[in-house]
């Protein structure tokens, strides 16, 4: 079929400022004229005429609402502005990893390769007619759009007076594999429907040791547990779990993918993740028969992670930390040795711990996962974690929520490999806990207040940094408050410069610092689609082996005391519990 090009007059809409994360916002905002249209040939403007003419472009995501009618605009768009094919997963759905992956290992029929992709998805927010929608831009790395592309994105939605359209282009039919050929003013274009996992699932195989997992699996005396929590994780599960590894179907929960997340809230934490905490014996009512030994969550686009062991829940500080003490002996594809690791600011020093012990390069950069990317271009970062439950390493340049599943499988099997006609098997709370003697245990949770009014969030934020200029007032307030806290000895805006492109990052979090090595960290969060999310990070230092075994919520009670009093938190927003506490 022949197509035609439609310049389409338009004109700026407020409120298309893409975060780190990229652009969300609710569907009703998404749906209405021209917003996306501005935003997509806003990116096309962005990029250089390399990356648009003649390319190739993955455009798929985590399939909640409005995400099909979506990929069919972005497709049109494509069209019109030369592109030469776009991929799309079947159905629409593709995992942020997955499409990281698909970016830097998929060959088409043709012997293409992409160059870049449209990623739908609001992450772990909620979906559905009345709730969230996103996207964002990844580049040939397989990476989220740096800061310079972004900024170029925005400066172009602010001035925009044109898109360019196939209008009569028809839709495609994403149901089915195969390619859908056309023809316009540049030539012909492709439209190429393609299997959601294949390309994933053979990453993840030269990645681990499957057949070490399915041994684990298959021991009687282990079980498993996998919730997908109605995203897109739920296009992988069986293929991974049941298929490749020998799972029962029966370990699978919410692993049908939903445009709503079954009303849910796709975030894997022990807040919202309820059918799973219930089901690991984490809930507030006993559960039904014996919890399994390992279990598991992911968010709407699978790039998230919450790890379980039997009545225990693995904080993603430690997670990472212990992946990056068990990598070499227990993974395939480290086992050369690790080339670095890196966190996030907020996540807590478990892995700086491990980095010094194991003298391997540390790095600390701000949230967003293009910091990391940058490292691993570079050759200087192997593994690397957020404590917002991320974790992932430079297989990919996205945080991969199955891939930290498939790592902490691995250090199961590998502990238990002589183990497995035992009495007991080497448990997730043994892995944790032998951990905390050999490096210590850093006590930490993060307290979020949601949809917090975005002035007052501001104010906040401004009063603490103004508090940091008298240390003795600070001090002041916190013996003030409890007298068994250390003082604080530092405190500032934590500001990070890229050791591989030079460039500077300000204000990304107020920190204060505390002579016994514990942190108060308070962050503004950007993965929300209206108002402010306030983050509240607390973190304690405990070395003794002796007392590393109580209770976080108890051990951490003192300072969260402290944060509360020297942010006035209540005062500012009103609120008098966080939202989420994890």
């Amino acid at each position: 079929m022949v197509f035609k090009v439609s310049r389409v007059e338009t004109k700026p809409i407020d409120g298309q400022k893409p975060g780190t994360s990229g652009l969300r916002k609710k569907v009703k905002v998404f749906i209405q004229p021209h917003y996306l249209h501005n935003f997509v040939q806003s990116t096309f403007n962005a990029l250089t005429p390399e990356k648009v003419r003649g390319a190739t472009l993955v455009v798929s995501g985590d399939g909640r609402y409005y995400s099909k009618d979506a990929i069919q605009i972005i497709t049109k768009m494509s069209a019109a502005n030369g592109v030469r094919r776009v991929w799309v997963g079947q159905n629409g759905l593709l995992s942020t990893p997955a499409v990281s992956a698909v970016i830097r290992e998929r060959v088409g029929v043709d012997g293409s390769r992409a160059s870049g992709a449209f990623i739908l998805t609001a992450s772990h927010n909620p979906g559905g007619p009345h709730e969230d929608f996103g996207i964002k831009y990844n580049m040939e790395n397989g990476g989220p759009a740096p800061e310079g592309i972004t900024d170029k994105i925005y400066e172009n939605t602010k001035t925009i007076k044109e898109y360019f359209i196939a209008e009569d282009l028809p839709d495609v039919d994403i149901s089915a594999e195969g390619v859908t050929s056309f023809v316009g003013p540049e030539g012909q274009f492709d439209v190429e429907v393609f299997d959601s996992a294949s390309d994933y699932v053979k990453l993840m195989k030269s990645i681990f040791d499957f057949e070490s997992i399915r041994k684990l699996i298959s021991s009687p005396k282990f079980t498993f547990c996998y919730d997908a929590l109605h995203g897109v994780a739920g296009a992988y599960a069986k293929r991974i779990f049941v298929e490749e590894l020998g799972a029962q179907e029966s370990s699978l929960l919410n692993c049908i993918p939903k445009e709503d997340f079954g009303g849910g809230h796709p975030d894997p934490n022990l807040t919202y993740a309820k059918e799973l905490v219930a089901r690991m014996g984490l809930g507030k009512s006993s559960s039904q028969g014996e919890p399994p030994e390992f279990g598991a969550a992911a968010d709407g686009d699978a790039d998230r992670n919450m790890i379980l062991g039997k009545r225990f829940f693995v904080t993603p500080s430690d997670s990472v930390a212990i992946i990056a003490a068990n990598a070499v002996e227990s993974i395939p594809y480290f086992s050369a040795g690790l080339k670095g690791v890196a966190r996030s600011m907020p996540t807590s020093a478990a892995l700086d711990v491990v980095a010094k012990n194991l003298n391997l390069k540390f790095f600390e950069v701000p949230t967003g996962w293009k910091f990391f990317g940058n490292l691993m271009d570079a050759g200087l970062c192997s593994v690397c974690g957020e404590e917002s439950f991320g974790t992932g390493s430079d297989h990919i340049r996205e945080k991969d929520g199955i891939w930290a599943v498939l790592a902490w499988l691995s250090i199961l099997a590998h502990k238990n490999k002589e183990n497995l006609g035992g009495e007991k098997l080497v448990s997730v709370e043994d892995i944790v806990r032998q951990h905390w003697t050999t490096y210590g245990r850093h006590y930490y949770t993060r307290y979020d207040y949601e949809n917090v009014d975005a002035g007052a969030a501001k104010e906040l934020m401004a009063y603490l940094v103004k508090l940091q200029s008298s240390l003795p007032e600070v001090n002041e307030i916190v013996k003030g408050t409890r007298s068994d806290v250390s003082k604080v000895v530092n405190a500032d805006e934590f500001e990070y410069k890229d050791p591989v492109d030079g460039s500077i990052s300000k204000h990304q979090g107020i920190r204060y610092l505390f002579e016994d090595g514990s942190r108060l960290v308070f962050r503004l969060s950007g993965t929300g689609s209206e108002g402010a999310t306030i983050r509240l990070y607390i973190e304690q230092y405990e070395k003794d082996p002796s007392k590393t075994g109580r209770d976080s919520q108890d051990a951490l009670a003192p300072l969260v005391e402290v944060a509360l009093k020297l942010s006035k938190m209540q005062e500012f927003t009103g609120r008098t519990a966080p939202t989420v506490i994890t």
